[in-house]
């Protein structure tokens, strides 16, 4: 069984071929696997740690693209569903003059939305180590309520669990409920990664410091805020920082925050396997960890495409041991 299981949404990015321009003035279009969670897991598994994804797709071309682009990574599907009853989301993308990427998203009642609790294999999800999920599995049902199974499942199986806000506000039915289910989920989790965005969409503060305080006060244990070049913000109410990220070529950011979390994740699990949780973790622990996730998330920024530029561990290692020698340095020779 897989040590880490994302569930959640997994889609068809069509991107522009032309970056820097407006959705209505693209040229043309290239479909791309994408889906947040179906992103985290590939990560996961080209970084070398087992990964599943639980998930549903239509039994339609694109669905059968993103089952093999996620087996291609190494992604264990054996919760992933082909449903010939419904499509499979779609999602336009221009990437902007700054590498950032922006949604236009074409769903009415896609796959991803209709997978229900009793489709789930207990038994898979009650294996892992680490449970990923997103709030997008939130919006609707029976998909929100599946997901709450899960989250419960795994908890009580005693797996850590690992959530992603990956606010979109053009899926919801209005800030305001975005915003009310996004909160009411952080009780449900051990790790918390956000953007500098979703930390002021749901505390309020852009105050970093401020604001990780009044998530953990909600039960996490962790804080991740990922800043874009700048790198990362880390709290676990004992040990906090700002983490510097790498400066690199870059092409498109759409996978960036996906393969930061992945490669947290990665990290975490060899912490938890020396029986450390993520709320015992010392500075340079944390340090260290969120390096590793910087150096995975500029990495990804310099391909385009999420999955195809999510790289493996020597590539990491490899960045880390030019521009960061110092992260190697409790290494034995």
């Amino acid at each position: 069984m897989p040590d880490v299981i994302c569930m959640g949404e997994a889609l068809i990015d069509m991107v522009s071929l032309e970056k820097g321009v407006s959705l209505e003035h693209a040229p043309g279009f290239e479909k791309a696997a994408g889906g947040a969670p179906a992103n985290v897991a590939a990560g996961v598994a080209i970084l070398g740690t087992s990964a599943g994804f639980v998930g549903k797709v239509g039994d339609d071309f694109c669905g059968q693209f993103l089952r093999e682009t996620l087996y291609d990574a190494g992604v264990d599907l054996t919760c992933f569903i082909l449903d010939p009853a419904h499509r499979t989301q779609l999602a336009f993308v221009t990437v902007l003059a700054d590498g950032s990427p922006d949604f236009t998203f074409y769903i009415e009642r896609s796959a991803d939305m209709t997978l229900a609790a009793e489709e789930l294999d207990e038994g898979y999800v009650a294996d892992c180590d680490i449970f990923h999920f997103g709030s997008i599995s939130l919006i609707h049902e029976p998909m929100r309520s599946a997901t709450f199974r899960a989250i419960e499942v795994a908890t009580q199986a005693g797996a850590l669990i690992s959530y992603d806000p990956n606010l979109r506000p053009p899926l919801w039915p209005s800030l305001e409920v975005a915003r009310r289910e996004i909160t009411a989920a952080i009780e449900l989790c051990d790790v918390m990664k956000l953007s500098e965005t979703e930390l002021e969409f749901i505390t309020g503060t852009q105050d970093l410091a401020e604001g990780a305080k009044h998530l953990l006060a909600r039960g996490p244990e962790l804080i991740a805020v990922t800043l874009g070049p700048q790198g990362c913000y880390f709290d676990n109410g004992t040990a906090r920082g700002l983490v510097p990220g790498f400066e690199v070529p870059v092409e498109e950011t759409t996978g960036c925050g996906d393969a930061f979390v992945a490669a947290m994740l990665v990290g975490l699990l060899e912490h938890l396997r020396a029986d450390v949780e993520p709320a015992d973790l010392s500075r340079d622990d944390l340090f260290k960890l969120f390096s590793f996730a910087n150096a995975a998330g500029a990495l990804t920024a310099t391909g385009k495409g999420a999955i195809p530029s999510l790289p493996p561990r020597d590539e990491v290692e490899e960045l880390l041991r030019d521009r960061r020698p110092e992260y190697f340095s409790g290494e034995s020779a």
